[in-house]
């Protein structure tokens, strides 16, 4: 289906809000569906329901993940929290979505890493098919990487500004905080691991 969420991120025509999440849980079936990841859950809430933590964005500072200075989507390179957040809060509703894997065990780590490769491609073929919506992931954005063999492109100019994905966490936004604002488990049991991605509509 061509251009499915035209109206994303301006209702158009008298699309009531109903219609216009049906399109959203639509266009993701067809990227679940076109990668073969399997959607966990889904949610709709309100952006001021979202909690930021500066503390959160400090603690992605500290290159925990080792991206710091490699990406456009983690500090230094990327937005300040509070310009995050303005710029989060500036659409009305957060579409939430999660993929579950299975792991061996909690050390393992060649199993986190496919997972979130997998949550990846999801999100990727979602943003695609999203009309231009803002689209955040897990980690850096990962673009540049859909096909493991490059990296992202920084310091050299975003080749794809177009296609870039957001980082949940280093707009301050903890996953845990999220997953009760969505109503949505982020511990699915033991021996799996949960990966969160989300997309902003309705600008105000």
């Amino acid at each position: 289906m061509t251009d499915i969420l035209r109206n994303f991120t301006t209702e158009l025509h008298g699309v009531s809000r109903r219609e216009n999440e049906e399109l959203i849980i639509e266009t993701l079936t067809e990227a679940e569906t076109a990668t073969g990841v399997h959607v966990h859950e889904r949610a709709f809430l309100p952006s001021c329901k979202l909690v930021f933590s500066p503390e959160l964005f400090e603690y992605c500072k500290s290159n925990v993940c080792g991206f710091y200075n490699k990406s456009w989507t983690c500090p230094p390179a990327c937005e300040s929290m509070e310009e995050q957040r303005q710029k989060i809060l500036s659409f009305e509703n957060v579409f939430v979505f999660t993929t579950k894997h299975d792991l061996e065990d909690s050390f393992d780590y060649e199993g986190m890493t496919r997972g979130m490769k997998l949550h990846s491609l999801l999100t990727l073929d979602f943003k695609k098919r999203s009309g231009g919506a803002p689209v955040y992931g897990a980690g850096s954005c990962p673009v540049c990487d859909s096909d493991g063999n490059a990296s992202c492109a920084f310091p050299n100019p975003c080749p794809f500004p177009e296609k870039k994905i957001g980082s949940i966490e280093a707009a301050g936004i903890n996953a845990t905080e999220l997953s009760r604002a969505a109503g949505i488990a982020y511990n699915n049991g033991p021996n799996t691991v949960t990966y969160f991605s989300m997309a902003l509509f309705n600008p105000r």
